[in-house]
């Protein structure tokens, strides 16, 4: 697999989810211990390697932007009061200028229309997704297991997945278990919010993902699903099945599957 440089950080919703504390302040930006969320999951795209740290914003967020450039005023204050403990503590959470950048998704959408948008600062590489709402505690990062975990996989679109209860199966995208490799397995679908008795495993997607480029030129042609909005699940599923039918090894053996589920439908 590619180096993965760049990461997108979907923080265009609107937080409705936890009102009132979210009427003003953006929900990405609400603090978790002496950091705001935000800083968590940057800070776990950083410890793997990322480079470039691509936001995709709404309307009422540029408090998001401000919190990754610097604040002079604050600043000259703790330079005064010769607080440099809290001088380098800022610093140490700044990208390295001109490695951020900050795109609007202007109509509400859904993940899959939000990705598309950071469509021109991403290019033809692959990348890291992490999604702000979603903190993942561990040592090392999520997102630095998944790039270790992917080396050596050509071309692959990988997803960090958890054990979830049965009981709670019906809240979460699930996905399907096929071969194993390592510490990866294929998948062998991923259904929206099953029945937990339709479910086809206990294991849900957790909001960080690795995708190639093409997922652009998937997104850009697919139809709204759910909720009239542009379902990043679907345009997955469509990009597996293109990479399976192009490999040499299964392509033969996935289109005959296919044909044959064509033909009984």
């Amino acid at each position: 697999m590619k180096p993965i440089r760049k990461a997108v950080f979907t923080v265009a919703g609107l937080g409705t989810r936890f009102l009132p504390a979210t009427k003003a302040m953006p929900k990405e930006m609400l603090p978790v211990l002496d950091r705001p969320l935000i800083q968590h999951v940057v800070d776990e795209a950083r410890e793997a390697g990322i480079q470039h740290f691509i936001f995709v914003t709404g309307r009422n967020k540029g408090v998001i932007e401000d919190h990754f450039d610097r604040q002079f005023e604050l600043e000259h204050t703790l330079i005064e009061r010769q607080r440099h403990a809290d001088l380098e503590a800022l610093a140490r959470d700044l990208p390295v200028p001109g490695t951020a950048s900050f795109t609007r998704q202007q109509l509400p959408l859904g993940l899959g229309h939000a990705v598309w948008c950071a469509r021109e600062l991403v290019g033809n590489e692959p990348f890291a997704l992490l999604l702000p709402d979603v903190l993942v505690q561990h040592n090392p990062g999520c997102l630095k297991q998944m790039i270790e975990a992917g080396r050596g996989v050509e071309r692959a679109n990988i997803i960090a997945v958890e054990e979830m209860p049965r009981e709670r199966i019906h809240l979460y995208g699930v996905v399907g278990v096929g071969e194993r490799r390592g510490k990866l397995f294929s998948i062998t679908e991923m259904v929206e919010k099953p029945a937990a008795e339709k479910a086809p495993s206990n294991l849900i997607i957790s909001g960080r993902y690795i995708l190639q480029p093409e997922i652009f030129d998937i997104l850009a042609s697919e139809k709204r699903g759910a909720g009239g909005e542009i379902q990043l699940t679907d345009a997955m599923i469509a990009a597996n099945i293109a990479y399976a039918l192009a490999s040499e090894e299964i392509g033969p053996a996935v289109r005959a599957e296919l044909e044959q589920l064509l033909g009984k439908s």
